[in-house]
């Protein structure tokens, strides 16, 4: 019997005997409770103080345990199916590559440089970057998705929003469980908990989980498929908990050894036939022509999408009571790294890659908050201190394939041949056959004349080749070429950054039904950049020349100029990624300080309505871009490489929001916010046609509606909705004229869509009296139409790269005890097979070229659970 068989055997076995089993030995059920919590009585500590949802005059999403459990949440990404104004989306990289976004404003990834707009908080500890907070996760108690700027209750502030994550703490009573999953794909999943006392006021706990499936792109020019999980996790905590006085200890280790991300091709563009020809030549696949939602892409044999992580640390929790009031310590060290390889060209080709690219961070963090009451109560105060110290290591090693030089003559080849009647090259890769692009200028069968419009420039030549020494060896035979391998032998980049903060929360109930609210922060921060940059790139080696004064070079320089070709002979030969003219070492240093706060009224018109208006202001530092193609050469008018260039500046926020929370009955929940939010310089990370790189926009707003409501008729089953309006753009006052985002005045932001609708049902009725019940679970997340990359607009408003509208659906359906202990499940993820872009771009040096990176297909199987 084959092994998914069998398992398969396994669970329905175990499905129709455990109501059987359990009906023998469960004693007499309960009696029928009349009464019970509304869904949304979720205990939260957004404002760090234990109130519900409904209590806090905050556009707050809560999720719990159960609904955690029953959504199948494996980490941050699953969460968007039950927050409709949360989305998260991975690039180039799962490690790096990967942003969070909340009300359309994010921090993009692909440049290990840019910091978070939406902080990620697991136990009170922030994480640094999103991709650092993408792993697996453990059993969970909640999570909060706080929505809007935060600074005066957090320890790190943030621009958009915060998610805060807790995960299940050690217990006195001993518990635990073990879980296994199969799905297709090859999908396994083990994971579980042991936990338990050890002395009277210290329990410990200990959680563990292996992940593996195989990949879902597959390659066109082998049988290999990428984007597969293979990770594990490994995780301790101590809890020592007296009347007054507790400590958590928490200790974790996690890795990664997968290969990641891929992306399918979109739109052929003009150099596609010279992409699949050389590759033909090879006998391989240069693009894979199917649609994209065969999820299948050409890799270069020899280049892969390697990408492990190794990520641990620890942090310490303190409380301690003080009378009424509490003091809270938390101390926190992480240490994370990746180690990744790429094929950069995205294609068949072997025109570039990186080869042991590697990014360490390295953060230290400290924070504490002192918080109680005061004047009977009339005052709720917090006063806190942060401090971050962290450091941002990166190498990057893009390089030049066996192809690059090839690559390069056949686009010029393309494009010159039927000028001139003859193959033409300018690196001698096409053949010796093949002349070169002065052997052609200089050739006396044919006239001047013969050239059209370029006669007056070949006169020149053929004079300046009897005059100007050395014009003639270096014009008439090959060009410098690059060897593979040479490129960036290494670019190195280390930030050191130093945040400190003091904030303050503070709530004046000024009558029993209403409350003013008060928040101050004060940020200040220090970074520090120190870069070496390496490259060998012998194709290069002419550009050099020029820029070094020789008179032969810059005669044929000026002669590639009047033809048109020098700039773009330039760039695919000498990139900005490996340009030599960058080689040096730099030096800077910036800082950052910013006052934000809130001020919020909150209004009580019965006991079961809130409604309540705020004002906030939100801030992230500036940062550096550690990219060399940041810089700007002097070749194409710039002013050369300096560290300054590397720069951009800190981003600054103002929201503003009124909503209401009414609690009708405990069988309907309401909760609806409007906000408004103007952004000043808008950090956005844009593809400028070579690299990522962030720029800040002066001006962008975001507008919008959320609403989310909760029915409950009955214990048994509950609906969760939500829909979230959005309106976050550029401002038409902008003028991006020459840069990437030209043409985007007054457009929305990418990749964010209008309007997004969830939905989530689970129905749990009682299996008779045999202690077990069913479970039956689907939820569905609705985007509309988004552009997402490729040009700007057409005439239809629609870019190369962009999603329709579509849903996502995913179901359960399963047996499982009253208590949730044991359970025995069938999941289907993505039941429709839904074919979406998470994201995509321009192919670097493939004009017309777009990629996406496809959204996962369908995953099913079964999970068992059994706790004790």
């Amino acid at each position: 019997m084959k092994r998914t068989d069998f398992l398969s055997a396994t669970a329905l076995s175990l499905l129709i005997a455990t109501p059987a089993f359990a009906q023998d030995t469960a004693p007499d059920a309960p009696a029928v409770q009349e009464d019970y919590d509304s869904a949304n009585d979720i205990v939260v500590t957004a404002t760090r103080r234990n109130e519900t949802v409904q209590e806090v005059p905050i556009a707050i999403t809560a999720v719990g345990t159960e609904l955690l459990e029953n959504a199948g949440v494996q980490d941050i990404r699953g969460l968007e199916q039950l927050a409709p104004s949360l989305q998260t989306t991975t690039g180039q990289s799962s490690a790096t590559g990967s942003s969070i976004f909340i009300r359309g404003v994010g921090t993009a990834g692909d440049n290990p440089g840019f910091e978070p707009a939406v902080g990620v908080f697991i136990d009170g500890v922030f994480r640094a970057r999103a991709g650092v907070a993408l792993a697996e996760l453990p059993e969970l108690e909640r999570v909060e998705v706080l929505r809007g700027p935060q600074g005066t209750l957090f320890g790190r502030n943030t621009s958009a929003g915060a998610l805060s994550i807790f995960t299940a703490q050690p217990k006195f009573e001993l518990g635990g469980y073990i879980e296994g999953t199969y799905g297709n794909y090859d999908q396994y999943i083990v994971k579980g908990a042991i936990t338990g006392p050890v002395a009277e006021a210290l329990a410990l706990r200990v959680d563990a989980g292996y992940r593996k499936r195989d990949g879902y792109i597959e390659d066109s020019n082998s049988d290999r498929a990428i984007n597969n999980i293979d990770r594990y996790y490994v995780r301790g905590q101590a809890l020592y908990d007296t009347s007054t006085f507790s400590f958590r200890l928490i200790g974790d280790y996690y890795e990664t050894d997968e290969e990641c991300c891929g992306a399918v091709n979109i739109t052929p563009g003009q150099f596609a036939p010279i992409v699949e020809g050389l590759a033909g030549a090879r006998g391989r696949d240069g693009l894979y022509t199917g649609p994209p939602s065969d999820r299948t892409q050409a890799i270069s044999p020899e280049r892969g999408y390697g990408e492990a992580v190794k990520d641990w640390g620890f942090s310490g929790e303190f409380n301690i009571d003080i009378g009424d009031n509490k003091l809270t310590s938390i101390t926190a060290y992480r240490n994370w790294r990746v180690l990744r390889d790429q094929d950069i060209d995205f294609s068949g080709l072997d025109r570039a890659y990186r080869e042991d690219y590697r990014n360490e961070l390295k953060d230290f963090t400290q924070e504490i908050r002192f918080q109680g009451s005061a004047f009977g109560g009339v005052l709720d105060f917090l006063v806190g201190g942060f401090y971050l110290n962290e450091t941002n290591t990166l190498r990057d090693t893009v390089r030049f394939g066996a192809d690059a030089n090839q690559y390069v003559d056949s686009i010029f080849n393309a494009a010159l041949r039927p000028l001139f009647g003859t193959p033409v090259s300018f690196y001698g890769s096409l053949g010796p056959t093949v002349p070169t692009f002065g052997q052609v200028l200089a050739n006396p069968a044919a006239p001047p004349a013969a050239y059209g419009a370029l006669a007056p420039l070949v006169t020149a030549y053929r004079g300046a080749l009897a005059t100007v020494p050395g014009l003639a060896a270096l014009s008439l035979a090959p060009l410098p070429r690059a060897a593979a391998g040479q490129g960036n032998n290494n670019d190195d980049f280390r930030v050191k950054t130093d945040a400190f903060a003091i904030f303050t929360h503070n709530i004046i109930n000024v009558t029993d039904d209403l409350s003013i609210t008060l928040g101050a922060r004060y940020n200040y921060e220090r970074k520090t950049l120190d870069a070496s940059i390496n490259n060998n790139t012998g194709s290069c080696g002419f550009f050099d020349q020029v820029r070094a004064g020789n008179p032969a070079a810059n005669v044929y320089a000026n002669i590639l100029r009047g033809a048109g070709l020098f700039n773009n002979l330039f760039l695919l030969s000498c990139n900005p990624a490996v340009n030599n003219e960058f080689n040096g070492v730099y030096n800077d240093r910036r800082s950052d300080s910013q006052i934000t706060g809130t001020a919020k009224l909150a209004y009580k018109f019965t006991p079961d309505i809130l409604g309540y208006a705020s004002y906030d202001r939100g801030f992230k530092s500036g940062g550096y871009n550690l990219d060399q193609a940041t810089f700007d050469s002097v070749l194409l008018g710039g002013n050369g490489p300096q560290a300054e260039d590397l720069e951009f500046g800190k981003e600054v926020v103002d929201s503003f929001e009124v909503g209401f929370k009414a609690s009708f009955t405990r069988k309907f929940t309401l909760n609806v916010a409007a906000f408004y939010q103007k952004f000043q310089d808008l950090q956005t990370l844009i593809f400028s046609g070579n690299n990522f790189v962030v720029l800040n926009v002066p001006d962008g707003s975001g507008r919008g509606v959320e609403a989310e409501a909760i029915f409950q008729p009955v214990r048994e089953l509950i609906i969760r909705t939500g829909y979230t309006y959005l309106d976050a753009s550029f401002d038409e006052s902008n003028n991006f004229a020459g840069t990437p985002l030209q043409g985007l005045e007054g457009e929305q932001f990418l990749n964010q869509p209008r309007n997004v609708v969830t939905v989530a049902t689970t129905w749990t009725p009682a299996l008779g009296s045999s202690g077990y019940q069913a479970l039956l679970h689907a939820d569905m997340r609705y985007n509309s139409a988004v552009n997402i990359a490729g040009t700007p607009p057409d005439v239809n408003g629609r870019t190369l790269v962009r999603n329709p509208g579509y849903p996502l659906v995913n179901a359960r359906i399963g047996i499982q005890s009253e208590d949730r202990q044991r359970s025995v499940e069938f999941f289907v993820e993505n039941v429709f097979d839904q074919y979406y872009n998470i994201t995509g771009f321009p192919v670097p040096e493939q004009t017309g070229t777009t990629a996406g990176y496809p959204g996962l297909p369908r995953f099913y199987g079964v999970r068992t659970r059994i706790g004790f």
